[in-house]
C-alpha cells in the first residue's frame, strides 16, 4: 500500500541525508528534526522559532493574512505620547475648538514710517559763530525749550544790529527825560510850546527805530528775552543758546513729565565753527508715527470701502519667539491718490501710536526714550473685507501641514492622534476649518506646536512597528 511505504521513505530519505552531511563535515539538527521538517513541508504547515522545536500548526496562507491584519491594526493605532517634558520645552497648550464669527482680511504688506513734517525736526545754527558747548548727545530725551548747544556770535551783523539798539535805546533816554524836564518848568508858560512838539516827535520816531532794531535781531535768531536783556542790561550778547523746538504739534511732554523728544543726529562738534542755516542736529518726535501699506491693484476697491466705512485694521509683527504680535483697533488715514504705474499697486497709509518703554539713566544721569515701534520695521495689515459667521477659528500653529495635507492632533492626556482636516482660509494668526465632518466644535486639541508633533508623529511611523511604542521626550 502506498501509504504504508512513505514513513519508510521519508526514514530512509532523512538516514541519507544525515550520512552525507556527517560526510562533509556539517553538524545537523537531530534526525527526528529532520523528519519533522520534511513531514510538515509535505502537509502544507511551517515551523516557527529559530531555536526551538515547537511546532506552529497554523497554515502559512492563513497566518500570512493575519499578518496584514496586524499591520493595519498598528497603522490605525499610531498616537505620539508627550512627555512632561518635551510639554514644557515646546510650551504646549490644549484647548477646545470653538466657534465664532470671523472676518475675513486681506493681508498686504508695510513699512513703519515717519509722519511726513511732523516726526522730524532740524535745529540749524540761528547765527554765525563757534560751538562752546553741547549739551546733549545723540540717544538722549529732551523737553521743548532744553538746550542743546551755545554758540559764540561772531557775525558782524548781528553785532551791529545790537550796537545800533543800544545806540536807540540812549537817545530814547535822553529825549524822554529832556521831554520830563521841559514839561514839568513849562507850568509858568515860559518854555515854547513849539519846542516840547518838537521833543514828542523826536520821541516817537526813535521808539519805530527801537522797534524795526529789535525785530532784525528777533530775526536773526534772538529770542525775544535775548533782546530784552540787550535792551535793558545795555550789553551786547556774546553767546546765544540753542533750544530744543516749542511747537506744540511737534512734542508735548507725557502725562508725568518724561519728554518726548529723542535728539536723534549731532552734526558738530565743540569749537567748530557754524555759519546761519548750517544744521546741528535732528531731533525726532516718535509718539505717533505711519504704517506705509502696499496692496495689489485688484484689492483697491475693497480696501477703499474698508477705509470708507471706518473698519479697524490690525497690524501684525513678528516677535523673535516666532509668534505673532497684532496691533489692533487701526485706522486708515488716507489712500494714495494713484496706482504705482510699474508696481501695479496702492500705497495706503495707517497711523500707529507709539508705546514708550522705559529708558535706562545714562553715565551722566540723562535719560533715554525707548519706543517700542521703530521706524523701518516691517508688518503686516489685516485690512476685513468680508464677515462669515459661524466657523471653526483656530490658531495657526494648531494646524501643521504636510504637502497638500493639512493637520490638526486630538488630545486625549498625553496621547495626541493625528486628524486631517480641510483648510477654508488662513491668514498669519488664525484658520479657519471647514466643517466636514473631521473636527467638531468642543474636540480638545493641541492650541500651538502642531508642526513640532507632526516632525514626531512622522519620525515615529517610520521607526516604530509596536502600536504602543512612540513616547517623545
Amino acid at each position: 500500500m502506498p501509504d504504508r511505504k512513505w514513513p519508510s521513505v521519508v526514514s530512509g530519505i532523512s538516514i541519507g541525508l544525515f550520512f552525507g552531511a556527517s560526510l562533509l563535515g556539517i553538524s545537523l539538527a537531530s534526525s527526528s528534526h529532520i523528519r519533522t521538517l520534511a513531514v510538515t513541508y509535505l502537509a502544507g504547515y511551517e515551523l516557527e522559532g529559530g531555536s526551538g522545536h515547537e511546532l506552529n500548526s497554523q497554515p502559512i496562507e492563513r497566518e500570512q493574512e493575519d499578518k496584514g491584519h496586524n499591520h493595519a491594526n498598528h497603522d490605525h493605532g499610531v498616537e505620539v505620547t508627550i512627555s512632561p517634558q518635551a510639554r514644557k520645552s515646546i510650551g504646549l497648550r490644549e484647548g477646545a475648538v470653538s466657534v465664532q464669527s470671523y472676518s475675513r482680511p486681506i493681508i498686504v504688506p508695510g513699512i513703519i514710517v515717519e509722519r511726513p513734517g511732523r516726526s522730524q525736526y532740524t535745529v540749524i545754527a540761528p547765527l554765525t559763530g563757534y560751538v562752546t558747548q553741547i549739551y546733549q548727545t545723540p540717544g538722549d530725551s529732551v523737553s521743548p525749550g532744553d538746550p542743546l548747544f551755545e554758540l559764540r556770535l561772531t557775525h558782524e551783523e548781528v553785532v551791529a544790529s545790537q550796537v545800533d539798539l543800544l545806540a536807540t535805546s540812549e537817545a530814547l533816554d535822553v529825549v524822554q527825560r529832556e521831554l520830563h524836564r521841559l514839561e514839568s518848568i513849562n507850568t509858568e508858560g515860559l518854555i515854547a510850546k513849539k519846542r516840547i512838539l518838537d521833543q514828542q516827535y523826536e520821541l516817537q520816531k526813535l521808539k519805530g527805530r527801537q522797534r524795526a532794531e529789535r525785530q532784525a535781531l528777533l530775526l536773526h535768531g534772538l529770542s525775544e528775552t535775548q533782546v530784552t536783556t540787550i535792551q535793558e542790561s545795555r550789553t551786547l550778547l556774546g553767546t546765544v543758546t540753542v533750544r530744543a523746538p516749542r511747537e506744540k504739534e511737534l512734542v508735548v511732554d507725557d502725562a508725568e513729565g518724561q519728554p518726548m523728544l529723542l535728539l536723534q543726529k549731532l552734526d558738530v562738534e565743540r569749537g567748530q565753527y557754524v555759519e546761519t542755516g548750517v544744521m546741528l542736529a535732528v531731533v525726532v518726535d516718535h509718539q505717533t508715527l505711519m504704517i506705509d501699506a502696499e496692496a495689489f491693484e485688484k484689492d483697491a476697491i475693497e480696501i477703499s470701502e474698508a477705509a470708507s466705512e471706518g473698519r479697524a485694521v490690525a497690524a501684525i509683527l513678528e516677535t523673535a519667539s516666532g509668534e505673532s504680535r497684532e496691533i489692533p483697533n487701526l485706522t486708515i488715514d488716507y489712500l494714495s491718490g494713484e496706482v504705482d504705474a510699474e508696481a501695479r499697486t496702492l500705497h495706503f497709509f495707517v497711523s500707529l501710536p507709539n508705546e514708550n518703554l522705559s529708558g535706562p539713566v545714562g553715565e551722566f544721569g540723562s535719560s533715554t526714550l525707548n519706543w517700542r515701534y521703530r521706524p523701518g520695521q516691517r508688518v503686516q495689515l489685516r485690512v476685513p473685507i468680508e464677515e462669515w459667521p459661524d466657523r471653526m477659528v483656530v490658531p495657526v500653529n494648531a494646524v501643521a501641514k504636510d504637502g497638500v495635507e493639512n493637520y490638526v492632533f486630538m488630545a486625549d492626556g498625553n496621547h495626541f492622534h493625528q486628524q486631517a482636516v480641510e483648510v477654508e482660509f488662513r491668514d498669519p494668526r488664525f484658520v479657519v476649518l471647514a466643517s466636514d465632518g473631521s473636527i467638531h466644535p468642543g474636540d480638545i486639541i493641541a492650541l500651538n506646536s502642531a508642526q513640532q508633533l507632526q516632525f514626531a508623529f512622522k519620525n515615529q511611523s517610520g521607526k516604530n512597528t509596536d502600536r504602543h511604542a512612540g513616547h517623545v521626550h
